[in-house]
């Protein structure tokens, strides 16, 4: 079943002294495009992460987001007491004033409060990875979930070009049949006396050039390669773009040979229905 590159996932953790937040977002790329954005204290896993993601992503714009909220219990930053001390110590030579002003001014001042580096949790960072991993999951059913809606949608695409395709074959001995008596009253119209044998000889090459015989068998092998490919374990975006492609030039080329109005109007919509798929498809993993 097919995926869409499209998806959202999100798990929150709650820990003794605060909440994290682990955030995914995937929009359509050609190829994995992978920002993440987590505390500096994580930066020695963050390759890790991006493997993780890289694996179980495969493709698209994808925003990895891990944000803390402190509940109080501990801070990282530290009045530095002999700064502190100093500072007051040299404003008692400068000014007269007593000790709650001079603490307020010295807590004013650069290194007043030192901030110490937090050190990464073992423990803590196992709840993490198991978060992560759930936010793919999650992000993973809201992609296979978009899948279906786009493959509930090439169905009834490549159903309405089957249509169409099937009134090109009714249609095309009505068109060859027209394409010789053009050619014929063409003859009479000049008024003069041809070749017998040279005329059919002439018809007849005429007429292979006008042949879309091929043309319909491509496109109907195509048509069903497509629906196969939609069935298939994984998805595989990339390639239902190139079987696309070949459905477009097929389709093209039958209406450059149609020279005939009826069966050029079934192809316009038949481009109108592909290119419907080619839109959608761009979402496809």
């Amino acid at each position: 079943m097919i995926q869409s590159m499209t998806g959202y996932g999100k798990t929150v953790l709650q820990l003794p002294t605060k909440k994290i937040t682990i955030e995914l977002k995937s929009l359509n790329s050609k190829n994995l495009d992978l920002n993440v954005r987590i505390p500096s204290y994580y930066r020695e896993k963050e390759l890790n992460i991006r493997k993780n993601l890289a694996s179980a992503l495969v493709r698209g714009k994808i925003d990895f987001s891990i944000y803390i909220e402190n509940n109080g219990g501990e801070t990282s930053s530290k009045v530095n007491e002999n700064a502190v001390k100093e500072y007051m110590n040299q404003l008692r030579n400068i000014i007269d004033s007593n000790e709650v002003e001079l603490l307020k001014m010295a807590v004013r001042l650069p290194d007043a409060l030192k901030t110490e580096r937090e050190e990464l949790d073992e423990q803590e960072w196992a709840q993490i990875t198991t978060g992560i991993n759930e936010t793919i999951v999650e992000i993973n059913n809201y992609r296979t979930d978009e899948g279906r809606a786009l493959y509930n949608d090439f169905i009834v695409r490549i159903s309405n070009i089957e249509t169409l395709l099937a009134s090109i074959v009714e249609m095309d001995p009505q068109r060859m049949e027209q394409v010789k008596e053009k050619l014929k009253k063409g003859i009479d119209e000049l008024a003069v006396k041809v070749d017998q044998n040279r005329f059919e000889q002439e018809l007849i090459y005429y007429i292979e050039k006008l042949d879309i015989t091929e043309e319909k068998v491509r496109l109907k092998n195509h048509l069903e390669y497509f629906k196969k490919t939609l069935e298939s374990n994984d998805s595989n975006g990339k390639k239902l773009g190139f079987i696309t492609q070949e459905m477009g030039r097929e389709i093209n080329t039958i209406g450059s040979k149609s020279n005939f109005v009826e069966m050029q109007k079934l192809v316009v919509q038949m481009k109108d229905e592909l290119e419907k798929i080619k839109e959608q498809n761009l979402n496809v993993l």
